[in-house]
């Protein structure tokens, strides 16, 4: 299972934000591969995993933005019910945490794409 890593970043809980962070890191020409924002009152909370990751911090430093990096396991599983259930499973069994996870897919299309940040990340890497 690919590890790699995500970049986490702080921002205004405010219309516009994860606008700024988009164009800034495709100014940079970067791709974002997986991308999770949320939002707790006034601040807003953007993960992201990209194909240049020092290039896009490089970019967001640059316009004010400090970026925490972890490295998180990135993964395909079957686009069908239960599979990320049966996954999971398999993690909690070897008593593997999951701090974060966010997953997403096209209806219909065979795969889904899922980041999880993770304890004993080289565990939970074997995992199949």
């Amino acid at each position: 299972m690919p590890k790699v890593k995500q970049l986490t970043i702080s921002c205004d809980n405010a219309p516009g934000s994860l606008a700024r962070v988009a164009s800034i890191i495709a100014g940079a020409k970067v791709n974002i591969l997986a991308l999770n924002a949320t939002a707790s009152g006034a601040m807003g909370y953007i993960q992201f995993v990209v194909d240049h990751g020092a290039k896009a911090k490089k970019a967001l430093k640059r316009e004010g933005y400090s970026c925490y990096e972890e490295v998180v396991l990135h993964t395909t599983l079957p686009n069908v019910p239960g599979a990320l259930a049966q996954f999971v499973k398999k993690l909690a069994a070897k008593n593997i945490n999951i701090g974060a996870c966010y997953q997403t897919t096209v209806e219909k299309s065979k795969n889904a794409s899922v980041v999880l940040a993770v304890s004993r990340l080289e565990s939970a890497a074997l995992v199949r």
